[in-house]
């Protein structure tokens, strides 16, 4: 059996009070991060830049956006064995989020919010507050 193409994916950690915005997606029973596939051609960083401004209409600023890490799991609703690599990015802004075209509601999350995470989002809370920048 052919191995299956990791999912490549750029992500926004944008952590107010000590908790990070997530999203829910039309249809869709989990919260994730903001974020979404690396366009060809495109760079993680620009990737995460554009989908924070696709999915919750805000503008980074390029100057405050890092690279945290890298998740690399089983990727949700997915065949086993075909995993996502979720690049995660902290990032600024003096904007509010809101929800956009392609998501239905914007939600500031702790590690409590984990059950209701796919994943790469589960280990993504953990790994923030690891880093101590959530609870």
């Amino acid at each position: 059996m052919a191995e299956l193409p990791t999912i490549l994916v750029a992500a926004v950690a944008l952590v107010r009070d000590r908790r990070v915005l997530m999203v829910t997606a039309r249809g869709r029973d989990v919260i994730y991060m903001p974020g979404g596939k690396i366009d060809p051609g495109e760079t993680a960083f620009d990737a995460a830049i554009r989908e924070a401004r696709e999915e919750v209409s805000v503008e980074l600023e390029r100057a405050s956006v890092d690279e945290l890490f890298t998740v690399r799991v089983q990727a949700h609703g997915e065949p086993d064995g075909r995993l996502v690599e979720m690049r995660v990015f902290a990032g600024s802004t003096n904007d509010e989020p809101v929800a956009s075209a392609e998501v239905d509601a914007v939600h500031w999350v702790t590690t409590a919010d984990a059950h209701r995470c796919p994943p790469a989002g589960r280990e993504t809370l953990a790994r923030l507050a690891a880093l101590d920048l959530i609870d």
